[in-house]
């Protein structure tokens, strides 16, 4: 690390920040989204400038970094492989070296961690994980705040995660031992979670099912994924074969709490990993869980940035 950068704050993965501060980021995010929705101008970012760099495609991280840092007055650089050297022989080192010295701030969305931690280790700015193969901090940030936008506090409370110990579930693990609630997991023999990745210093947090309507019962959120992330396409036909016990169906909710929720970070596939009923229906807040992609994000920048407003 370079003199001057230790006091950089980034965001690689869930447990770069403490409870203490998520109940920061969450308040923030309800007055940011208020605001929004009031058609109140809010610009703490004039003169900012985001680089988002995109390893994988995207639609909601794309759109919700953009229209967020806009909103917020600043500026967004689009970087994909194809049109810059990130796709060529350049050393992930040395791109970060040169973009931190042109932006305020660096979304990556890419395919393993360490690349991400490379560029964050010779980066002058903050750097946030818009994706990984390993950990979505961003997307458990929204649906965390979803969450308590519908039902309050999230502690103490069951989230059941219901697919492929993937991404999502790793981050969601992270966030319950951060945040004080209990994560069921139910996964297809070969697909577990692996509690060392998530790096977890309470192993209570996590129990784990064979039988996934097991792990939804008495939950207070169920949530899942596609079967088949990227970077794992050719993996398809087996997937669908070891995953078809594991679809989010009515009676999967209905053996959560009367008032679970379900939710869905997108795309979603109808009648593979949740019925058409489920993900449509009167428990789900997939499309509240999207939208508040922009708004957690808007709070995480104004707080990498600027540090704490009031």
């Amino acid at each position: 690390m370079k003199p001057g950068m230790s006091l950089i704050k980034h965001y690689l993965q869930f447990k770069d920040l403490r409870a203490e501060e998520y109940a920061y980021l969450f308040a923030r995010a309800a007055t940011i989204k208020q605001r929004f929705k009031n058609y109140e101008k809010y610009t703490p970012l004039v003169d900012r400038t985001l680089a988002m760099i995109f390893e994988k495609a995207s639609t909601r991280t794309r759109v919700s970094f953009e229209a967020g840092m806009y909103q917020m007055g600043g500026s967004v650089v689009n970087l994909t492989t194809g049109d810059s050297q990130l796709g060529r022989a350049e050393p992930v080192e040395d791109s970060a070296r040169v973009i931190s010295r042109m932006v305020d701030m660096v979304m990556i969305r890419t395919y393993e961690q360490s690349k991400l931690e490379a560029f964050a280790a010779n980066s002058r700015v903050p750097v946030i994980n818009g994706l990984t193969n390993e950990y979505h901090p961003c997307q458990i940030l929204a649906d965390v705040f979803t969450f308590i936008e519908h039902r309050g506090s999230i502690q103490g409370k069951v989230v059941a995660w219901v697919g492929d110990g993937n991404n999502m579930a790793n981050t969601w693990l992270q966030a319950a031992d951060i945040l004080g609630f209990t994560l069921h997991v139910s996964t297809p023999s070969g697909y577990e979670i692996d509690a060392a990745v998530a790096g977890v210093s309470n192993k209570n947090c996590l129990k784990i099912f064979k039988n996934p309507l097991d792990a939804c019962r008495g939950a207070h959120l169920v949530t899942t994924d596609v079967w088949t992330s990227m970077g794992y396409e050719a993996e398809n036909e087996a997937r669908m074969k070891a995953f078809a016990d594991w679809c989010v169906d009515a009676e999967m909710m209905a053996a959560a709490q009367p008032d679970a929720l379900f939710m869905h970070c997108l795309p979603a596939h109808r009648g593979e990993e949740v019925t058409a009923e489920v993900i449509d229906g009167p428990q789900s807040v997939v499309w509240d869980e999207a939208e508040n992609r922009m708004h957690v994000q808007k709070a995480l920048m104004e707080y990498l940035l600027i540090g704490r407003i009031g």
